[in-house]
Formats: C-alpha cells, sequence, structure tokens
C-alpha cells in the first residue's frame, strides 16, 4: 500500500496530461508497476523459476498420491521429461536465494574470505629488495659473485663449487664467507643473509 501511495502521489505531481480520465489510466499504470516492481525486488527468484517450482511441486504431490509415498527422483525426472541431472538443476536453480549480512558470514579466520594473491605491499618491498640485491652482487669481485652465484642461484654443495673453481673447499668457505659479509655491509642491517 505504501508502494502504491508513494507511486500515486509521484503520478500526481508528474501528470501533465489533460483531464481526468488520463490521469485515472496514467495512475493506474504507475501505481500497480511500482507495486509489482517492490514484490519482484523482495521475491528472490525470477518468474520463470517461480513457474518451473511451481510444476516440480504439483508433479510430485500427483506422483505421492498415486505411489501412497514420495517419488524418488528417478520418477519424479521421468514424469516431467527430463533427465535425474537436469532435474536436479531445474530444483536448484529454483531454490531461493538466501541474503546474509556480511557482518554475519564474515570471519576472518574463514579460508573462503583468503585471498591468494599476495600483499601489494610485500609484492612492492620484495621487488625492491631483489634490485638492491642484485645491485649489491654485481658490484663484488667477479670471483665472489660466481661464489654466490653457484651457491644461492645453482645450488651447488662447497665440493661442487670447489672443484668447478679448481681450489679447496676451505677457500670455497672463506670466498663465501667474503662475499657474505660485503653483501651484508652493502645492503645494511636491514636484510638478513644466511
Amino acid at each position: 500500500m505504501q508502494a502504491g501511495m508513494v507511486a500515486l502521489t509521484e503520478a500526481a505531481q508528474r501528470h501533465a496530461g489533460p483531464g481526468e480520465d488520463g490521469f485515472a489510466a496514467y495512475a493506474k499504470l504507475r501505481v500497480r508497476g511500482a507495486m509489482v516492481d517492490l514484490i519482484r525486488r523482495h521475491v528472490p527468484f525470477s518468474r520463470g523459476a517461480a513457474e518451473r517450482r511451481r510444476k516440480v511441486r504439483e508433479c510430485e504431490a500427483s506422483l505421492q498420491a498415486e505411489f501412497g509415498r514420495c517419488p524418488r527422483p528417478v520418477e519424479l525426472a521421468a514424469a516431467l521429461g527430463m533427465s535425474e541431472s537436469e532435474l536436479a538443476n531445474t530444483i536448484a536453480e529454483c531454490e531461493p536465494l538466501r541474503f546474509e549480512s556480511i557482518d554475519d558470514a564474515y570471519a576472518d579466520s574463514d579460508p573462503a574470505f583468503a585471498d591468494d594473491r599476495p600483499d601489494s605491499f610485500d609484492v612492492l618491498a620484495e621487488g625492491e629488495l631483489r634490485n638492491h640485491v642484485i645491485t649489491a652482487v654485481e658490484a663484488l669481485p667477479e670471483r665472489l659473485a660466481l661464489v654466490v652465484q653457484l651457491y644461492f642461484v645453482e645450488e651447488l654443495n662447497l665440493a661442487e663449487i670447489a672443484a668447478a673453481l679448481q681450489v679447496s673447499v676451505p677457500r670455497v668457505h672463506q670466498l663465501k664467507a667474503q662475499a657474505l659479509d660485503r653483501l651484508r655491509t652493502a645492503l645494511g642491517p636491514t636484510v638478513c643473509l644466511i
């Protein structure tokens, strides 16, 4: 009634046609349309879904009366002339939508609300750190940069690096320690290196 009254008031304000007969037809359309719109806004499914739901329920009721029990999905699907999967889809489509307040549904600990993407700040910080490390490694002497490359990027152990450089394992350990000391100095205290 309230939606109809609002629509009637708006119709009276907007109507610029001649005579009362024209206004009555105009107001009737506006009031009826406003009421139908309000109902449609509050019905959780479409008219087609409501029709399909009514058809399924009527068929189910007639089969229940015929069999004296609830019909099985196979029987209901056959009576409606569709497959079981089509029946299941039809029933799912005809279920009314449930709207819940985000405050009631949301929880920080719920994995459904977790974002798999990395945090933008973390991505930016990681990119900056990577650039600083690249610059610091490029500033190392060639032999120390090679040791860092073989150990951290190629993931060779100290013995493999010693064989590649044709030096002893303790010497590779010394070179690695020198490289890490220089990198720590170049990168500052905010970066933690192994």
